[in-house]
């Protein structure tokens, strides 16, 4: 496939995935543009499988008050296309997810942790998206993410990756086998090393046959304009600004949600 046909493809993918949460979108270009201010990105990502995808979920195009929430995904299938749709699906599956959680703040999406409640990071308001778990004999995989919190054991590792004073999205990824497993940390797009050693270290189940679980959590810093990142698909388009920082605002209100990776298993299902 040409790349304007892997283009047209991905935004095709995007704005179904975005209808199943209530949200209209519509490609325009290199992007895919929702209500408000709101849009998806798609950045080139050739490699020889054909089935990855980088896109990044923008709250306020045009303005420099977040940063784009960058993420990449692969997907399977037995043809480029089936690949890149796949692939789209587990991105709007877990990170479209959290930042619609993000946006709404009812609990139907993630799970939020304030920055002072056990789950999450100290100084930041965490919003935890729902785990997708693939691959053979998931349930042992699935059950020790229903009852384990990830987030604190990684705290440490994590802090010196948050390179956003307001925002950044975070990428777990995590499974494998015994003696052939992977472990993998993103902060905004990048691997983090220490969190990745980190997360590898914890005790989640390594079977005797290949199994992954994929979460996406959203850290906004506490003490900033929640209400502002909320209310961008309501916010009237501006023109384009050089990228820059958020000053610090009010601090957001207090966090909602529970239990959500107890019900991650029904959707993903249901979604296939």
């Amino acid at each position: 496939m040409g790349p304007q046909e892997r283009l047209d493809v991905i935004q095709r993918s995007v704005v179904r995935e975005m209808a199943r949460y209530g949200r209209e979108f519509r490609a325009d270009g290199a992007v895919v543009r929702g209500p408000g201010t709101t849009a998806v990105a798609v950045r080139e990502h050739p490699d020889a499988t054909g089935g990855h995808v980088d896109l990044g979920f923008v709250l306020h195009l045009g303005r420099s008050d977040t940063p784009v929430l960058w993420d990449c995904a692969a997907g399977l299938g037995k043809t480029e296309e089936e690949k890149l749709d796949n692939a789209v699906r587990m991105w709007g599956t877990t990170t479209a997810a959290t930042v619609v959680e993000l946006l709404d703040r009812r609990g139907e999406h993630g799970d939020h942790y304030g920055p002072d409640r056990p789950g999450g990071v100290p100084g930041w308001h965490a919003v935890q998206g729902p785990a997708c778990v693939f691959g053979f004999g998931s349930d042992a995989l699935a059950e020790w993410l229903r009852d384990n919190q990830i987030l604190p054991a990684l705290a440490e590792q994590l802090l010196p990756a948050l390179d956003h004073p307001l925002l950044n999205g975070v990428k777990l990824f995590l499974g494998g086998r015994a003696g052939d497993d992977v472990a993998e940390v993103r902060v905004g797009g990048e691997v983090s090393e220490a969190a990745s050693a980190a997360l590898r270290t914890l005790d989640w189940p390594r079977g005797e046959r290949l199994c992954w679980a994929r979460i996406y959590v959203l850290l906004l810093a506490d003490g900033t304009d929640a209400a502002a990142l909320r209310t961008a698909e309501l916010s009237p388009l501006t023109d384009p600004a050089p990228p820059g920082r958020a000053p610090a605002g009010p601090r957001p209100p207090a966090p909602r949600g529970g239990g959500l990776l107890r019900r991650w298993w029904g959707a993903w299902r249901a979604d296939r």
